[in-house]
């Protein structure tokens, strides 16, 4: 890879991000990229969004009336993607991640803030550059192991479960 420009804006106001998050989800891309061997110049832009925001975000692209943690808009198709004529880089996409989503969810899995966005990130971009999970499988389970070994690789390791207990026992 040889340049990497990612756009984070922040469109909500219901939580205050952490100092260092906008360079871990740089980092995060950064690292998902360069370990896929992606070739040439990228741009992915994320935004960052509350609760209600992606609920109707992902109603209005996916037709699904429910709040989600983060969406993946691809730009491109069979790893071809668009230009920037401005800049030469690849337009992979567009990342919308709902930050309360995350708060919730790094406290109910038990893991810091910083792995549970990293995680997000990490999983979007492979999105990004074609990967998906929805029928399960194999394809799921290549995605995983990739998501795992990128995260390694920025020192975001898997520590616990994603498995909740059962709160019966």
């Amino acid at each position: 890879m040889e340049k990497l420009k990612v756009v984070i804006e922040n469109k909500q106001k219901k939580a205050k991000l952490p100092t260092g998050l906008r360079l871990l989800i740089r980092r995060c891309c950064h690292a998902a990229l360069q370990l896929e061997g992606f070739q040439g110049s990228a741009e992915i832009g994320v935004t960052i969004v509350d609760d209600d925001q992606i609920r109707q975000i992902n109603k209005e692209h996916r037709n699904i009336d429910s709040t989600t943690d983060v969406l993946s808009f691809p730009m491109g198709e069979n790893g071809e993607y668009d230009k920037n004529p401005e800049t030469g880089g690849y337009i992979l996409g567009d990342i919308v991640l709902s930050i309360e989503r995350a708060m919730e969810q790094a406290d109910r899995f038990g893991h810091s803030l910083q792995r549970e966005v990293g995680y997000l990130i990490v999983h979007s971009v492979l999105h990004l550059l074609g990967y998906d999970h929805v029928d399960g499988g194999l394809e799921a389970v290549r995605m995983r192991e990739r998501e795992e070994a990128i995260m390694l690789s920025v020192g975001l390791p898997r520590g616990s479960s994603y498995v909740l207990a059962d709160e019966d026992n």
